[in-house]
């Protein structure tokens, strides 16, 4: 009881923490607000002081609130501002990553099934984790953002399917049937929502914006509690059924004025980013078995490589999306947002421990590296993208004759 009651205390403490210091370190250092959570909760946890232990019932809240980061990125995703080059580019970019990781994860890993494990961790991008912090660069309706928000869109859908289909336990064909099942229903919904004004749905949201019916908010907790239950009951991974609802609520509640819409969104970031999403990453830290990591040499060994072949499996490839005429700065800021990732490695690691497919040390492994990615990598993209911003380096141009005497 005691360590509930502990447990009910200290992890809000931990995001208003992490919060101020983000605030704090803010005036020297942009460091993404998630650094901080997933520290705060790493040192909380079991693994230093020992101050909130491991319970199925953090676990339970830390996976809705994955499930609402994934909603929030299919919701925020403009898919006709990424249409034409950026999709065709990450979808390609993607599909190499996919090829390289399950070729290099067989090669790693004791066998085929735990590579093709392996393989579908590295070519996922955590667009959930970095749409808040394109946004507060001011990054996300740029060209550039557009670019990375494409890759990331690709990176987390691409690692679903894969998932789902290869991770389900079923035979390929039947894992396709049951995808392309899934897929109907939820693209029925997002039909129907697209075909009509639904002034009467409207009406209700308008009317429960400033009461405590909160209609609009009620109703999307229900879309994803639904798409997430009949994911479940299909089979797949529940971060699927996420990602759909948050494009079906998107279509649904793009019908509605823009005062409402934009009231709506902030209502939607508050219950997202100020509750359930940092409940995710502080306990992302709490369950991370550090001692496991620093008492197993192989798993240590494993964790730089994972977090070098984020960069090469998944970094250069999502780089092809970089738009046309950007700086190196740009292209390598590109890499790095490309090959962060964490929320669908966590995923993966929990399917293959679940199965017995997967070592605790691989998994601990590509967690950490998963971990770093996110503490190091959109850091430094964001750096070298102030720098391409300020006028850093750029390519040459090929048109450009020089001048001679």
């Amino acid at each position: 009881m005691e360590h509930a009651v502990g447990t009910i205390v200290l992890v809000p403490l931990l995001a208003v923490g992490a919060a101020l210091l983000t605030s704090a370190v803010g005036r020297v250092a942009k460091i993404p607000l998630v650094v901080f959570e997933i520290v705060l909760g790493l040192i909380a946890g079991p693994s230093v002081l020992g101050w909130i232990p491991t319970s199925d019932a953090l676990d339970s809240v830390a996976n809705f609130g994955l499930a609402f980061l994934f909603f929030m990125a299919g919701n925020e995703i403009d898919f006709a501002a990424i249409r034409g080059r950026p999709v065709r580019t990450a979808s390609l970019g993607w599909l190499i990553s996919l090829v390289l990781g399950v070729l290099i994860g067989v090669l790693l890993a004791p066998s085929a099934v735990a590579g093709v494990y392996v393989g579908i961790a590295l070519c996922s991008t955590a667009l959930g984790t970095l749409m808040p912090m394109l946004r507060d660069a001011g990054e996300l309706k740029s060209p550039f953002g557009r670019a990375v928000t494409a890759v990331g869109a690709v990176g987390e859908f691409g690692p679903l399917l894969a998932i789902s289909l290869f991770l389900s336990g079923r035979k390929p064909l039947a894992a396709a049937l049951v995808l392309i099942g899934f897929a109907v229903i939820a693209g029925a919904a997002i039909w129907f929502a697209s075909r009509g004004p639904h002034e009467g749905f409207h009406r209700l949201v308008r009317a429960t914006l400033h009461t405590s019916g909160q209609f609009a908010i009620r109703f999307v907790v229900l879309v994803i509690a639904g798409l997430v239950g009949l994911s479940i009951a299909f089979g797949l991974d529940m971060l699927l059924g996420a990602f759909a609802a948050g494009v079906l609520c998107r279509v649904l509640l793009s019908g509605a004025a823009e005062p409402d819409a934009r009231l709506i969104e902030t209502k939607l970031e508050a219950v997202a980013f100020g509750v359930l999403v940092p409940v995710f990453f502080i306990n992302t830290g709490i369950t991370f078995d550090l001692r496991a990591l620093l008492g197993d040499p192989h798993a240590l060994l494993l964790l730089p490589v994972f977090l070098v072949l984020l960069l090469v499996v998944r970094g250069l490839p999502g780089s092809l999306a970089t738009p046309r005429g950007s700086t190196f700065a740009d292209r390598a800021s590109m890499t790095l947002f490309s090959a962060t990732g964490l929320p669908i490695i966590v995923a993966v690691t929990n399917i293959g421990l679940r199965e017995h497919d997967l070592s605790a040390g691989t998994a601990t492994a590509l967690v950490g590296a998963g971990m770093l990615s996110v503490l190091l990598f959109p850091l430094i993209a964001l750096v070298l993208r102030r720098r391409s911003a300020d006028g850093g380096l750029r390519p040459p141009d090929p048109d450009r004759v020089p001048i001679v005497g």
